[in-house]
């Protein structure tokens, strides 16, 4: 730090990396192992650079979730040294490494316990007669891996693993009355999670996965055995944390001040990312407080949604619905660990995005066909990237309740199975009788058959979808119709496929299913609208 602050007082501007001049790519990665001996990224650590012989101020970076950050340097010899210590498990590091940077050439440095200057925690916070704060970096480390991503047919949320059983907290407002839950607890792991027991009265929900799957998660400790909660210390002004995992983001921190404490929540002015609620709150000092939540309905429209109105469960009942749910795993079989499929990680980036949808021939609509009952329509990233901001974005193109996740592009085909609308015979027929009175009455017409699910084969193999999601459409104030948004990898239906069909379920027959064969000349224009994302393997 010393020499940080002598570099700063020199009144030399930084040299620029301009036009012409060779530069290279410093990558820097910054990670401790904890007790357990596991390697845990080191996120928003603050490091200065700075030349050597110093002919500037020293360039302040700061690492990213992953604990790593990229630097665009001059060739010549550079100091990396930490801004300030980080407090980690009682002990505060920090680094001071010197690096080489040649021209035309990438450098690592890795920033790990071997390397660091080791000191006691004291050095690293201010002492205070309040309990020592935990840096943000050391809450991130601990506990950004113990968050999960929990999807539903209809919604995405945030959990947390809370026991080495596989149990899972989150708030039942935010996964709503689903059954069906998935727990994503890596960008390559998800596992089914089975549903132990929500109260809509708590606003809290006890999930369940497989003790293996969840061997590798530290599990957040909610101090339910303390005879004092530590929600019960809470008060207005006081500096909170939360970590959530948005739908195709990466996990990350939200900060906040609680502004009203009250009898089962607390207010704050937490933002929270669309589709992260249910995530856990922490104090600065590193202990729960509660889970994020979503406003009711009937506060939909209300303050509550703004900024500094967000809700948070208090830990007490968090703790009583957690003991409840306990009592239900005893003697029980644990549900299946068998990963399940996940997106692929890498992405469509724009430059190919473009490339495919200038590769494609005619309109950008979606690919079309139908069964007796319904609507079927193969969407691919071409098709989403191509129609965002334009008038061509159809009813096709509205995806509703998941629509934040279809703007982010993924990389992925969507099958959209719609329900037909018909006009009953009698209301046909009162139109007409209307319209020989001089009224002309728009068609009335009526869901012909509710969808149920959806079952898709590549020759006589299943193929499980990445989500079976469900879209929530009104079709008038009192009726809701539901269509399937099924999610599938590109390679899914590919030439490997002799055939593909689809077995499309009504609800009126959930037993029954209406088998449609794919015109092969669809799934070649959905394989072609994939070939700039597959070029880049």
């Amino acid at each position: 730090m010393l020499r940080a602050l002598v570099l700063a007082t020199l009144l030399i501007v930084i040299p620029r990396v301009g036009a012409g001049q060779p530069v290279s790519v410093l990558h820097i990665r910054v990670a401790l192992v904890d007790a357990e001996r596991k390697a845990m990224p080191v996120p928003n650590h603050a490091l200065l650079i700075s030349d050597n012989p110093a002919t500037s101020t020293p360039l302040r970076v700061v690492t990213t979730i992953d604990g790593t950050v990229d630097v665009r340097l001059r060739p010549g010899n550079y100091t990396v040294e930490s801004d300030e210590p980080m407090a980690f498990q009682g002990k505060a590091y920090q680094w001071t490494e010197m690096v080489d940077i040649v021209a035309g050439r990438d450098a690592v440095l890795e920033l790990t316990t071997a390397n660091a200057e080791v000191g006691p925690a004291a050095s690293a916070i201010t002492t205070t007669t309040a309990p020592p704060e935990t840096s943000l970096s050391s809450l991130l480390i601990q506990w950004q891996d113990s968050v999960v991503a929990l999807w539903t047919p209809t919604a995405h949320a945030s959990g947390f693993v809370i026991d080495a059983n596989g149990l899972i907290a989150t708030s039942q407002r935010a996964i709503g009355t689903a059954t069906s839950i998935e727990a994503q607890l890596t960008p390559t792991v998800k596992v089914a999670a089975r549903l132990l027991l929500a109260d809509p009265e708590r606003d809290v929900a006890v999930l369940w996965i497989d003790p293996t799957a969840a061997a590798s998660v530290r599990p957040v400790s909610l101090g339910c055995a303390q005879p004092t909660k530590p929600a019960g210390i809470i008060t207005e002004g006081q500096k909170i944390i939360t970590i959530g995992a948005p739908a195709r983001q990466q996990k990350g921190p939200a900060f906040g001040t609680v502004s009203r404490v009250e009898a089962h929540t607390i207010a704050s002015d937490l933002n929270l990312p669309v589709g992260s609620a249910g995530g856990p709150v922490f104090t600065t000092a590193g202990i729960v407080i509660g889970l994020t939540s979503v406003p009711a309905e009937r506060d939909a429209e209300s303050s509550v949604r703004q900024r500094g109105n967000s809700r948070v469960v208090r830990i007490e009942d968090v703790c009583d619905v957690v003991a409840s749910a306990e009592k239900k795993v005893k003697g029980v079989v644990a549900p299946n660990g068998t990963h399940l499929p996940v997106e692929p990680v890498r992405p469509f980036p724009e430059d190919a995005l473009k490339d495919a949808v200038r590769r494609r021939t005619g309109s950008l609509s979606p690919y079309q066909t139908s069964s007796s009952d319904f609507d079927i329509a193969f969407i691919t990233p071409a098709q989403i990237f191509g129609a965002q901001g334009k008038t061509i974005a159809s009813r096709l193109m509205d995806f509703s309740n998941w629509s934040e996740y279809v703007a982010s592009v993924p990389p992925v085909l969507l099958v959209r199975v719609t329900p037909k609308l018909v006009e009953s015979f009698w209301a046909t027929v009162a139109r007409g009788a209307a319209y020989t009175q001089g009224a002309s009455l728009p068609p009335m017409k009526h869901v012909k058959s509710g969808f149920s699910r959806m079952r898709a084969f590549c020759g006589d193999a299943e193929v499980t979808p990445i989500h079976p999601f469900r879209l929530e459409q009104h079709v008038s104030e009192s009726d809701t119709i539901y269509e399937g948004l099924y999610v599938f990898d590109p390679d899914a239906f590919g030439p490997q496929c002799p055939v593909v069909k689809l077995v499309l379920y009504s609800e009126k027959d959930s037993k029954q299913g209406d088998t449609r064969m794919v015109d092969p000349k669809v799934l070649q224009q959905v394989w072609q609208d994939f070939a700039s994302y597959r070029a880049l393997q």
